[in-house]
């Protein structure tokens, strides 16, 4: 039986919670919907600095939805609000992780709507159309691989059995399962044994490739209790218990990966996936 995807999921905002999709277009820098692409969005602080639920775990508790037009963000204690997507702002220079890079900003509504929730000066901002971040070569080869406000590539791609296993785990601890959203996959697939993607080159989906190229080292936020916005330690204490690769440098969930081609392709849930296995 092959593989199919079971789940596709798009972060409008980084650090927030993610759009569960049926459809998704796969463009050069990942996921979209329209000219929505994921990690549209990122929080920054008053230095330019990005924000991430490693400082803000409350930022699990900011909803996002794609509106016709608009992202609407929702937040507990908080009105709703919208933010065109047709709009104009400034061109800023921010900080994610060692990159520099234009952003635009998206309004002193928007901004101070983030810093009420999060208690300190925030400001969202959106990725300039103009900007551009690539993937190191040392993991991508040949490939110019853009993405743009993840932490360093276009997609991560995890399995449903691979959670189920995790989760098998926990409940001999006596915690609770969690869910796929802990870990922010783009892509979960499903009918293969647990952590088989780690083995993968490649999984093409129609004409579509996507070039598995890093194991993804997991932080803090699998930790982050997305019910609750604050942080815990599991899953993390579990899976650091066998899942802990030295030769990727860390405790090891899902797969980075990158469009090696067929970008304008549609992915819906569903399709069936061929893994190629590098041995």
């Amino acid at each position: 039986m092959p593989a199919t995807i079971s789940r596709l999921l798009l972060y409008p905002v980084k650090g927030c919670r993610g759009v569960a999709l049926r459809t998704a277009q796969l463009v050069p820098t990942g996921l979209a919907v329209g000219d929505i692409g994921d990690r549209e969005w990122v929080i920054v602080d008053d230095h330019n600095e990005f924000l991430s639920q490693r400082e803000f775990p409350k930022m699990a508790l900011i909803e996002t939805r794609l509106l016709t037009g608009a992202l609407r963000l929702s937040a507990p204690g908080m009105l709703s609000l919208d933010i065109p997507f047709e709009s104009e702002g400034d061109v800023v220079r921010i900080r994610v992780w060692d990159d520099e890079l234009d952003a635009v900003t998206q309004g002193d509504l928007a901004d101070q709507w983030f810093s009420d929730f999060l208690g300190r000066r925030s400001r969202l901002m959106r990725f300039d159309p103009l900007a551009k971040r690539i993937s190191k070569r040392q993991y991508t080869g040949a490939t110019e691989a853009p993405y743009k406000f993840a932490d360093a590539f276009a997609l991560l791609v995890t399995s449903e059995a691979s959670l189920a296993h995790l989760n098998a785990r926990l409940k001999t601890k006596g915690h609770a399962p969690v869910d796929i959203d802990r870990f922010r996959p783009n892509i979960v697939i499903d009918d293969v044994d647990a952590f088989e993607e780690d083995y993968a080159r490649e999984a093409r989906v129609g004409d579509a490739v996507i070039e598995l190229v890093k194991p993804c080292v997991r932080c803090t936020v699998p930790s982050v209790d997305p019910a609750r916005g604050e942080q815990g330690t599991e899953p993390g204490d579990t899976l650091a218990a066998y899942r802990n690769d030295a030769r990727a440098g860390g405790v090891t969930f899902g797969v980075n990966g990158i469009v090696a081609r067929g970008a304008g392709s549609e992915l819906q849930v569903g399709n069936e996936v061929e893994l190629t296995l590098r041995f």
